[in-house]
């Protein structure tokens, strides 16, 4: 719908002025004087405040007459990666173990420079280095299923053993017959913008909007604590957290199965488990979080635990605010956070039908 709030667009314009990714999703502007609708993070040259209108969906900005901007393509990107991406990374599944080179990207029309500029800038790597790690992924899932290691190089497209070896340990750390534990990292998008999720063979260790504050930080930690290194790849906990995520957006699910694999100290975990239980359209503040974790007086230990946090959503620090009811910070930016209980609040559960549930 259209949003007629004064103090509510002032703030979107802002970012709109400031380019604020973590706005992506949350807002769209329509420009009454070109008739296009734009992203937060849209290039373009900005509008004077007067020339513009503000909408919570790309579908009311489209009812409302305006087409989407050329530039920062709102309909795609703000759900889902541009379609000569994931053309590309069509091929890519297509065939797991082979190499996409410039010269088939260029015989499906997709241009590689296109491929090269997007992956650096979203995953800080080229499509060829994303590959690698691809197919070393998958390459280590064999090994672990018991087949030989001459087998899996041969296969996977190494000369010789020795340099699928060299691949292994230079990505890893590790030769391929140690098989040690590697962190999977994969992007997927949401209509809050792109999220990363990263997993063990235990379960999910990170899932966090990929622009939020100290990402890099939390990376390097995560490498450290779980003595493994992050590649690209895929697991079936990355895969049940892509579906779950989704089915929460789409209000389709409040609870969440997935299994975590979560590295901190006892009390930094139990801060996390208290954090899950609780509901969703529900909100807390840091002292009644202490307080339901018989701890009254560490209510600034809760807090820093909170901001420890790596799973976002899931583990919902989001559900955390002000003790006078104030939106307090997010890793995610405080406009996700705004958006994310609103959008709980719209698929919660009455009170009573709660009660009768745990009744039944």
């Amino acid at each position: 719908m259209k949003i007629t709030d004064s103090a509510q667009c002032d703030t979107w314009y802002q970012a709109l002025l400031e380019r604020a990714s973590e706005y992506t999703g949350v807002f769209f502007v329509g420009v009454k004087t070109t008739g296009v609708f734009c992203l937060s993070i849209c290039r373009a040259r900005k509008p004077k405040r007067e020339n513009v209108e503000f909408f919570n969906t790309f579908k009311s900005a489209l009812d409302a007459g305006f087409r989407p901007c050329k530039v920062c393509r709102p309909t795609e990107n703000a759900c889902s990666a541009p379609p000569f991406i994931e053309q590309a990374l069509a091929l890519v599944r297509q065939t797991p173990k082979a190499r996409v080179s410039d010269s088939l990207l260029r015989h499906h029309g997709i241009s590689p420079e296109r491929v090269r500029r997007w992956f650096l800038q979203h995953h800080g790597m080229t499509f060829q280095a994303f590959q690698r790690m691809q197919r070393v992924n998958v390459a280590l899932q064999e090994l672990k299923a018991g087949r030989s290691a001459t087998d899996v190089a041969f296969d996977s497209g190494y000369e010789s053993l020795s340099g699928f070896g060299y691949t292994c340990k230079k990505l890893t750390g590790h030769s391929p017959v140690e098989h040690q534990q590697t962190i999977l990292i994969h992007r997927f998008t949401t209509p809050l913008g792109p999220m990363f999720v990263c997993a063990t063979e235990r379960g999910v260790c990170l899932l966090e909007f990929v622009d939020r504050r100290m990402l890099e930080t939390e990376f390097s930690d995560l490498q450290r604590l779980l003595r493994a290194r992050i590649i690209a790849g895929t697991n079936s906990h990355i895969r049940q957290a892509e579906q779950e995520i989704g089915e929460y957006f789409a209000g389709q699910r409040r609870d969440f199965t997935l299994a975590l694999d979560t590295p901190g100290s006892d009390f930094q975990r139990s801060v996390w488990q208290a954090l899950a239980q609780l509901p969703s359209g529900r909100t807390t503040h840091y002292q009644a979080l202490a307080e339901s974790m018989n701890k009254p007086t560490a209510a600034r230990a809760v807090a820093a635990a909170n901001g420890a946090n790596r799973i976002a959503i899931v583990i919902p620090c989001h559900r955390v605010i002000g003790k006078d009811g104030s939106m307090t910070g997010y890793g995610g930016g405080v406009a996700r956070k705004a958006w994310l209980l609103e959008h709980e609040k719209m698929f919660a559960i009455p009170q009573r039908e709660a009660v009768f549930e745990q009744e039944e």
